[in-house]
């Protein structure tokens, strides 16, 4: 079984892939899978550009297997995208300033799905021989402070996905893909040589209509704390209401101990996919 058929027969196939509501719907639509070599440039750019703290998927995979003389074209990271589903971002949408139930559950059961699709993939390379691991779940990795976008992690999913063809960055800094901004994602680095999957984008913001078009910023009327503007991201502000101000909440409302907030992730225009710029309108008459 091919590694992308695997992701999505695990998706689809899998009781963890639920939101444990009566109506026992899943959390996550059909995945999208994509790859990029250990030996990428793009992951010295953003150890350089985050700071040194950060990993490439060589200085991972040698901390974890450190008998393993690894070289950095030895290795791949496997990347997907799971869809919250259609009813999860309408409700969300319907939402001005708390996450709607299905959206907390997915953060909260639909990341421990994320986690048993880690390990399943994982688990399905080591059958064949591969030595794998996912990093988000690995002893080394880690939460930095250090660096111009503390608080952050030395190694990000998002910036994995974008190495490997599926999105690029938003003005909230979420991933917006070609199955929208309402995702999760999750990686995981193995020995073994496969075709990268080719990159539709040069620039990192080219799915995001503030930077490509200076239109749009939907994602900034829609934040509850300011934490948006056209300058960017106020991830402290943002961190303290979600993590801190909504696990409070969440835990009162609907009796789970996570965060959540995402309501720059529904309600706007990359919300199920990558946006569309509307078409500017000739209003000048012919021959002015």
């Amino acid at each position: 079984m091919v590694i992308e058929e695997a992701i999505r027969h695990f998706v689809a196939a899998s009781s963890e892939n639920t939101l444990g509501l009566a109506t026992g719907e899943p959390a996550f639509d059909p995945p999208l899978t994509g790859f990029s070599s250990g030996a990428d440039p793009l992951y010295r750019e953003f150890r350089e550009h985050i700071g040194q703290f950060y990993y490439t998927p060589c200085d991972m995979f040698t901390a974890v297997f450190p008998d393993a003389g690894t070289r950095a074209d030895d290795l791949t990271v496997i990347s997907w995208i799971i869809p919250s589903t259609a009813k999860t971002r309408e409700e969300q949408a319907g939402q001005d300033k708390y996450p709607s139930e299905r959206w907390v559950r997915t953060r909260a059961l639909g990341e421990e799905f994320n986690n048993h699709l880690r390990r399943y993939v994982v688990e399905q390379l080591r059958r064949q021989g591969v030595r794998a691991f996912a990093p988000l779940l690995s002893p080394v990795w880690s939460r930095s402070d250090d660096g111009p976008y503390a608080p952050c992690s030395n190694w990000s999913e998002r910036h994995a996905a974008y190495a490997a063809g599926l999105g690029t960055f938003g003005l909230c800094d979420g991933l917006i893909t070609p199955l929208g901004k309402a995702v999760r994602i999750g990686s995981v680095i193995a020995k073994v040589r496969l075709p990268p999957t080719p990159r539709p984008y040069s620039d990192h913001h080219a799915y995001c209509l503030h930077f490509s078009q200076g239109t749009c910023r939907e994602c900034v009327g829609r934040c509850p704390v300011n934490a948006l503007s056209a300058q960017g991201h106020d991830k402290r502000k943002c961190m303290q209401y979600t993590e801190h101000t909504m696990n409070s909440y969440i835990r009162k409302k609907f009796g789970l101990d996570t965060y959540a907030c995402g309501l720059c992730q529904a309600g706007v225009a990359c919300t199920y996919g990558i946006p569309v710029a509307e078409k500017k309108q000739n209003s000048g008459k012919k021959g002015d």
